[in-house]
């Protein structure tokens, strides 16, 4: 049996990915050139402006956000307030502005493109048998091997970890986009039928409305997963925080990777509180 698997000879599967990947890179070069360099410019100008916002200015916008997003309760507002402020101390405000803005814009290229494709997957059962096989593979694959292409087309830098980082965090959006329209109550959209709506007065004034809460709970864990892409993005010269975390791998400073580590601890839980907290008001 051994000897008759040995014979078998073996699919050719990474040259095939290195072809398909040189004739990407090779005629496609000038479209993802100007991809990289808008998209950094973009990011730049945006990393720019929250950096030239006075630090405690943002500090405080955040604790009010988090103190009425909560229902005017103090324990995420002070949680906010001292977090950043420890993060400012550090000297690590530049490197969280970075981090952000990589975390804003994967998050929302990734729910522009998921909640579209979740919603085909909620009207067509052909569409959903082509592209949750792919959303399997996405959310299986290491997200290490994204790197490899996002650097073949973007080269280092910002552009190709959010490219990296939307890969990864999309199909949260797009599974519990389609989840939560598929669970709308049948007699619900047939009493929408019954007065004669459309299909898209259907969609935007029922299915949606209804299924609101389980497609924030999609966006939570999207913007999550773009976060813990920020230290693996790092590798391919995405700045902020995770820069730091690997930097101070490389040269196994304990300290300052605990610090800046902490850093990205506060800042997820802050992310994933405030997003909670958006969903819970809107669930009430």
């Amino acid at each position: 049996m051994n000897n008759f698997l040995d014979n078998i000879p073996s699919l050719p599967i990474a040259p095939w990915v290195e072809s398909a990947m040189d004739w990407l890179t090779s005629n496609f070069s000038a479209f993802f050139g100007t991809i990289q360099k808008s998209g950094k410019l973009l990011m730049s100008q945006v990393t720019d402006l929250l950096i030239g916002i006075p630090a405690i200015i943002l500090i405080l916008l955040v604790v009010l956000l988090a103190f009425f997003a909560t229902g005017k309760k103090f324990g995420l507002a002070i949680f906010s307030l001292v977090g950043l402020l420890f993060i400012y101390n550090q000297g690590l405000w530049t490197q969280l502005m970075e981090t952000t803005t990589l975390v804003l814009f994967s998050s929302v290229i990734s729910i522009i493109i998921g909640i579209p494709l979740g919603i085909l997957m909620s009207k067509s059962s052909i569409a959903e048998s082509i592209i949750k096989p792919l959303l399997d593979f996405m959310q299986t694959m290491p997200g290490f091997v994204y790197l490899i292409p996002a650097v073949a087309f973007f080269g280092i830098g910002i552009v190709p970890g959010v490219f990296a980082s939307v890969i990864f965090a999309l199909p949260p959006t797009v599974r519990m986009t389609n989840l939560g329209i598929r669970q709308v109550p049948k007699e619900l959209v047939e009493a929408a039928d019954s007065y004669g709506s459309t299909a898209s007065q259907k969609l935007f004034k029922v299915e949606i409305p209804l299924a609101k809460s389980t497609i924030m709970a999609g966006i939570n864990q999207t913007v999550m997963l773009s976060l813990s892409m920020v230290v693996i993005a790092s590798m391919i010269g995405a700045p902020g925080l995770g820069r730091e975390v690997l930097t101070a791998l490389q040269r196994t400073q304990v300290g300052n990777g605990f610090v800046a580590g902490l850093g990205l601890v506060i800042f997820a839980i802050i992310i994933d509180r405030l997003t909670q907290s958006f969903n819970k008001k809107k669930v009430q």
